[in-house]
């Protein structure tokens, strides 16, 4: 042990009380530390996870839509500008939230529905079905997306104060191995 990490003090019985409560406050401080960097920690897993499920199932889902919109142009013709002289306002619209996770907010989007649908009878002549499962599928689409974004904002604010609660956490538990 080096001599600059020792602390000069009077042995005396206030002295050893007051060196007692500053121990007490550091393994209290270091076991905050811990138990935040393992509540990130593990928020910080689900969200990789989740954003990796989410990714392979948006490639099907998007695959899909994707066929679903040729079927409905095979069997109902060109619609497209039907649909862009009708839109008026959005029906599928998103709410921003925040959720708190050990002291860190991290965006959460999630997606709702306004208003009625105006295209219910689109398609009413011919290829009413392939229409319908086209609405479907790209509302799928669009729902995964909302969800992908959702997690992937909140991924970047939370790999920062994991990177900052661990390495304060590290360096608490190597002074109190040292000393």
């Amino acid at each position: 042990m080096s001599g600059k990490d020792r602390i000069e003090i009077f042995p005396s019985r206030m002295a050893q009380t007051i060196m007692k409560a500053r121990l007490k406050g550091a393994q209290t401080g270091r076991n905050l530390l811990k138990k935040k960097s393992d509540a990130l920690t593990l928020r910080f897993r689900q969200i990789l996870k989740k954003i990796i499920e989410t990714k392979m199932l948006m490639g099907e889902v998007m695959r899909e839509a994707a066929f679903s919109l040729a079927e409905a142009k095979f069997t109902a013709g060109d619609f497209s500008t039907t649909v862009i002289q009708n839109v008026n306002r959005a029906q599928v619209k998103i709410r921003a939230k925040k959720d708190n996770v050990a002291g860190v907010t991290l965006p959460i989007f999630e997606h709702y529905h306004e208003g009625t649908d105006s295209y219910e009878l689109t398609g009413l002549a011919r290829g009413g079905e392939q229409l319908a499962k086209l609405k479907r599928n790209y509302a799928k689409a669009v729902e995964l997306l909302v969800e992908l974004a959702s997690l992937q904002s909140s991924f970047p604010g939370l790999n920062v104060p994991l990177l900052i609660s661990s390495q304060s956490w590290m360096r608490e538990s190597e002074k109190s191995s040292i000393g």
